[in-house]
């Protein structure tokens, strides 16, 4: 039992990392369409500028975890953002309104092209940080096994649960959620009725980027390693995440990397480790058989 509650301690914590990548790929496809698969670079690149932010700190001897971690989130955020934004304007803005094939290839290209852009400026071998946080809680200690939840996995968790509540109070009460909620359901109504679509857009991509900085920043100090490919297969498995829980959901989103985050920890746990990818993606396939539209998803709806 001990053990069992280490893993899902693990498995949480994992998820709620992946929950947050997820989200990016369920608010770009909510109001466009589309699959951004560079997101996940976006991710790689929000834990390199957290990573880059703790050597300059460290450098200008600012020693006080909190006020460190504060500045590295806010500045890895707002560098991310950066990148998102740009990325829309020059890969996916001139080709809304084209076959949807053509922004899809554009994403891919993209995704290729920041891989290559990463290992180019920071080189291929892997890049570590030091512990940033350190000890925990033991929470039961047996004979045998301790279960411990470190205040590493504490921050995870509840700045995850803090982040949804706060998106989700984003996109329900405020202008920028209703425009967004308004361009999902039909683009041209909303410019219609004196909406920026265009500006909506990017700041959705600005939103996404942001939350998957925030997803980077504390995979890098969980882990303390990060590479140029981190995100390839955390942006898959994330991917994978919002389809599960039914892409277009924000509640699903999050359910879903939950869900890929506990069967990924416990057939690592209970079963052999090479076969823990096997798993999450054979329950998607699953899950998309008996239901198709995820597990909060709602069939679409076709204009006409």
């Amino acid at each position: 039992m001990a053990y069992f509650l280490q893993q899902l301690i693990n498995g949480v914590t994992l998820g709620a990392i992946y929950g947050l990548i997820a989200i990016g790929y369920t608010l770009v496809y909510g109001i466009i369409g589309m699959i951004n698969f560079a997101h996940g670079e976006i991710f790689m690149i929000g834990a390199f500028m957290s990573l880059i932010t703790f050597l300059l700190l460290g450098l200008a001897g600012l020693t006080w975890v909190p006020l460190a971690l504060l500045i590295v989130l806010v500045a890895s955020m707002v560098l991310t953002s950066v990148y998102g934004w740009t990325m829309e304007r020059i890969a996916y803005g001139p080709l809304r309104g084209s076959h949807r094939l053509a922004p899809l290839i554009s994403a891919i290209g993209m995704s290729i092209y920041l891989q290559n852009y990463v290992q180019n400026r920071q080189g291929a071998r892997v890049r570590p940080l030091a512990p940033v946080i350190t000890d925990g809680i033991s929470l039961i200690e047996t004979g045998e096994f301790t279960v411990s939840l470190s205040y590493v996995q504490v921050l995870i968790i509840v700045l995850t649960v803090v982040l949804m509540t706060v998106f989700a109070l984003l996109i329900a009460r405020t202008p920028f959620g209703r425009a967004q909620r308004a361009c999902e359901q039909d683009q041209t109504m909303a410019a219609l009725l004196g909406i920026d679509v265009d500006r909506t857009i990017s700041l959705t991509f600005v939103s996404g980027a942001a939350l998957a900085a925030v997803a980077g920043t504390m995979y890098l100090i969980y882990y303390g390693v990060i590479d140029f490919f981190i995100g390839f297969l955390a942006g898959i498995k994330a991917f994978t995440a919002a389809v599960l829980g039914g892409i277009g959901s924000l509640t699903g989103a999050m359910l879903g990397g939950l869900l890929i985050g506990l069967i990924e920890v416990f057939w690592s746990a209970y079963f052999t480790i090479e076969y823990k990818d096997v798993a999450a993606f054979s329950i998607l396939v699953l899950v998309l058989i008996f239901r198709p539209t995820g597990l909060l998803g709602s069939p679409e709806i076709e204009k006409v």
